[in-house]
């Protein structure tokens, strides 16, 4: 059997030699995780020679991560993401613990005790877009990981790494798909305020139009604040509203699709024409679109083991640059 050295454990755990000696020699610049990773992965590989004074590897402690989400009701597509980013916590000993808070601030509103005590040591923060909370949070002293934001919390103000899905270049693809399906008349349905993916898609959406020069109807549009448990019925005030309709409507996302395919099949009679919806998201669970539009498809199980790595990245190189870091999806053509 070939002598295990320092090298073959920083290898297995894809760290430098220097990381691991500094561990060993109880030297700064190693985070306590890490280093006990290091510790479990030398026992089990039978390393022996480490350096005095050196203390039995100790019994690798559970560390917490608090994910911060609003809406607990979130939609498969949400959930999905959290699921496979506990699986791959779960790995590395990390506890992920829900940490709640409101969907709109209240001036009462205080972060939980949790997070303002040193209990945790790490942050993940899922489909939270309270402006005034997600400052709140990117001033906690933790490492932290956003996916998304709002767009005024640009990635120059984060004290965290950022995560987003793709969307500007794959709802110019979705737009021009109409387009070369012979469509001229186009509208955008979504709040492009809610968040930085939601206004990155209505970019995407408006420079494909410019590029044929095809005019942006902002009576055709709907991109003003939507309140967050009244997409259904703000849907249905302004569809009420048209005089004019579009052949096709970009949706932000499936959610709003579906709410606004079910106005036209309630409608289909006194509508003047077919009306096309795009989406985004493709998470199958709104049966009354799924496999009938064009939509965008985000792995969801891969993003979110992203950002369990992301997070371990994050902790074990306190001192690293942040990260801005773009998730690819693609756009689904159902026959």
């Amino acid at each position: 059997m070939e002598k295990v050295t320092m090298n073959n454990i920083a290898e297995a755990l894809n760290i430098s030699r220097v990381t691991v000696s500094r561990a060993f020699n109880n030297q700064t610049g190693v985070s306590e995780i890490l280093k006990e990773q290091i510790f479990t992965k030398a026992s089990e590989m039978g390393y022996t020679k480490f350096p005095y004074p050196f203390v039995k590897p100790p019994v690798q402690k559970e560390h917490t991560v608090s994910l911060i989400v609003s809406r607990p009701d979130s939609t498969l597509f949400w959930t999905n993401i959290i699921h496979r980013m506990a699986q791959e916590l779960l790995k590395y000993n990390i506890n992920l613990l829900y940490t709640y808070v409101p969907s709109i601030y209240t001036k009462d509103f205080m972060l939980p005790s949790i997070l303002l005590n040193d209990n945790v040591d790490g942050i993940i923060t899922v489909n939270v877009y309270a402006p005034e909370i997600l400052e709140m949070i990117n001033c906690l002293p933790i490492p932290k990981i956003f996916l998304d934001t709002v767009p005024m919390l640009s990635e120059q103000k984060l004290t965290g790494d950022l995560v987003l899905i793709e969307g500007y270049q794959t709802e110019w693809n979705i737009t021009q798909i109409l387009i070369q399906e012979g469509h001229t008349n186009i509208g955008f349905l979504g709040d492009i305020n809610y968040a930085r993916t939601n206004m990155e898609r209505y970019r995407g959406y408006c420079d494909c139009m410019q590029k044929h020069g095809l005019p942006i109807r902002s009576e055709y549009c709907l991109t003003k604040s939507i309140g967050v448990f009244s997409y259904d019925r703000e849907l249905r005030t302004f569809l009420d509203s048209l005089t004019i309709w579009p052949t096709a409507f970009v949706c932000v996302n499936d959610y709003v699709a579906h709410f606004v395919q079910i106005y036209i099949d309630e409608k289909s009679k006194q509508l003047p024409h077919p009306i096309v919806l795009t989406g985004f998201d493709n998470t199958g669970e709104f049966t009354n679109i799924a496999g009938r539009i064009i939509t965008a498809n985000v792995s969801t199980e891969l993003l979110g083991k992203r950002l369990a790595l992301q997070l371990l990245f994050r902790t074990q190189h306190s001192d690293a640059p942040y990260e801005l870091t773009f998730i690819a999806s693609s756009v689904v053509r159902f026959l």
